[in-house]
């Protein structure tokens, strides 16, 4: 794995759990906020953390924002400062930046200042409750577009101990496996011969209504 340099604006709750996650996965993580009490609490969580204002060019640029592979803008409690910190972001050069957004017209605004992937954290999350509410063997899923995801599926008792080619999910569903999670591990591109066991989590990409009937089989 390439050890990447990540940035997170904003130690709220959605923020800190983004920097750990990429911390625990062995990044570099920097956790900037303008409360001190969340920055220490966040320490734990990242490699280095601080207390800056990020509406201030001359903050970014001191603590070499540049340099990072990617900034995450998480501030949620204040509008203004989160599109100004993803402007002034932009303008120095900062090749990726994603940012939360509280809702449409304020994710319309970081489109246009420049932000390169936006993120509904309420909306995305009522989805994905939904979403495992009404496909309940649905353990998670990728949305690649309006029509198509890749999912995470528990396999169905009745399809264990069978091969890919036996179940044939190609022909009866239009959805194709694309890799196997057994046991923590990942078997991409599985061949049509491959046996699915029953504690097997199957990958599968398709449009969302086949990738729905089938993650409804019982």
């Amino acid at each position: 794995m390439i050890r990447q340099q990540y940035a997170v604006v904003g130690l709220g709750r959605f923020g800190t759990s983004v920097a750990r996650r990429l911390y625990e996965a062995g990044h570099e993580v920097l956790g900037i906020d303008v409360n001190e009490e969340r920055v220490e609490d966040a320490k734990l969580y990242v490699t280095h953390a601080v207390v800056a204002d990020t509406t201030e060019e001359h903050t970014l640029t001191a603590v070499g924002i540049r340099n990072f592979d990617c900034v995450i803008v998480a501030i949620g409690s204040d509008m203004q400062s989160n599109i100004l910190t993803v402007l002034l972001l932009k303008e120095l050069g900062v090749k990726k930046v994603i940012a939360k957004a509280i809702g449409k017209q304020h994710g319309q605004v970081l489109d246009k200042v420049g932000a390169d992937w936006i993120i509904y954290p309420e909306r995305d999350m009522g989805e994905r409750v939904a979403n495992q509410l009404l496909s309940p063997n649905m353990l998670n899923y990728i949305e690649l577009s309006k029509e198509y995801n890749i999912e995470e599926i528990v396999i169905p008792p009745r399809m264990a101990e069978k091969s890919l080619r036996e179940l044939d999910i190609r022909a009866k569903y239009n959805i194709s496996a694309i890799a196997i999670v057994r046991e923590g591990d990942i078997i991409i591109s599985p061949s049509p011969d491959q046996i699915i066991h029953k504690e097997d989590l199957l990958v599968v990409i398709g449009d969302k209504e086949n990738l729905a009937r089938f993650s409804n089989i019982e």
